[in-house]
Order: structure tokens, then C-alpha cells, then sequence
């Protein structure tokens, strides 16, 4: 087989575009609209002051009057039954319930008999639970660090506490939680 030379042969000519169309030409200007905007805006500003400056006419009161209109005939008077009298309510109860006074027995709020705590975490080294421990003092609370024994070694747990009501822990788990620590458990303190 016969080596072809490709580098020597040239390049070939170029092909005319497929879409032969050329883009409309702008048209510049528009000069006719321009004129017929103006004109419309013209007219209304004469129209507009022509309604102002021109004079209200003055009216004249006409006397017009009024067509008669025809008398109505008079009915027969039918017989008219008096009203009966006025029935006595059976029901007291608006004047019952005037001067009445209701009594509400509410039981009284049992407070818990233990207090709160919450815990912020637990961990397995005691350095873990001092950074949390920090955390939470900068968030002007203090806290305490628990030793627990577990079932795989000791845990360090961080509590805060005794809460006397569970709203008061609620609220200090609110604030931790805006400031991105958590989790944080509410319990009654062991």
C-alpha cells in the first residue's frame, strides 16, 4: 500500500456558510414613532390645560315642574284585631345570673419533691469535659464534672444544677442551645 502525503497536499477551500441570511439591518431611529409620541403627548397637555384654565358654566337653576301623580285610591278598611298581650318569659336566668358568683376550686401546683438537673454531656476523658465544661462558662452558667462508673469504664459527665423547677433548666437549655451547645437532658437530680 501506497503512503499518502498529507502535509503536501494543501489545505482545501472553504465551504460557504450553510445559513446564507444576513441579520436585518438596524433600522437606526425610529422618527416616525418619536413624531407621534410627541403629538399624543402634546395633545393632552393642551387638553389638560384647556380644562383648567377655561371657566366653570354657571347653572342655572331650571324650573321643572314636577308631573301630578295620580292619588292612590283609598282601600276598604279591613277590621283590625288587637295585639295580644305580651307573654311572660319562662326563663330567670339573666336576673339569676346578675348577681351570681362562681366559685372555681383549682388544686394548687404540687411542686416536685426532688430538683432538677441537666447534663451536657458525657464523656470518656476527663480533657473532653473540661472544654465543655469552659463552653458552658462562657455562657455565664456554671457547671459541675461527675465521675460515673459504667458497664465499659468511667464517664465523665457535665451536669448543672440543682434546678428547684424545671422551667428555670429549661430556660439555661434554651440559652446553651442558641449558643450551639448541645445536647443538653433535663432529669431529677440522683
Amino acid at each position: 500500500m501506497a503512503t499518502k502525503d498529507y502535509v503536501k497536499r494543501g489545505r482545501a477551500a472553504k465551504k460557504p456558510a450553510r445559513n446564507s441570511r444576513k441579520a436585518p439591518a438596524s433600522a437606526g431611529f425610529p422618527i416616525k414613532w418619536a413624531i407621534i409620541a410627541l403629538c399624543l403627548v402634546g395633545a393632552l397637555g393642551y387638553g389638560l390645560y384647556f380644562l383648567s384654565t377655561t371657566p366653570a358654566p354657571e347653572s342655572q337653576p331650571k324650573t321643572v315642574q314636577p308631573k301630578p301623580t295620580p292619588k292612590p285610591q283609598p282601600k276598604p278598611k279591613a277590621q283590625t284585631k288587637p295585639l295580644p298581650p305580651k307573654p311572660e318569659e319562662k326563663w330567670r336566668y339573666i336576673e339569676e345570673l346578675e348577681n351570681k358568683e362562681v366559685q372555681v376550686e383549682a388544686p394548687k401546683a404540687q411542686k416536685p419533691s426532688r430538683p432538677y438537673l441537666m447534663q451536657c454531656g458525657a464523656y470518656r476523658s476527663r480533657n473532653q469535659a473540661e472544654e465543655r465544661k469552659a463552653m458552658i462558662a462562657f455562657q455565664g452558667l456554671t457547671s459541675q464534672i461527675k465521675v460515673s462508673q459504667g458497664e465499659k469504664g468511667n464517664w465523665f459527665r457535665v451536669i448543672l444544677g440543682p434546678y428547684p423547677q424545671k422551667r428555670k433548666a429549661e430556660s439555661d437549655r434554651n440559652m446553651l442551645r442558641r449558643a450551639g451547645i448541645e445536647p443538653c437532658a433535663i432529669w431529677f437530680w440522683e
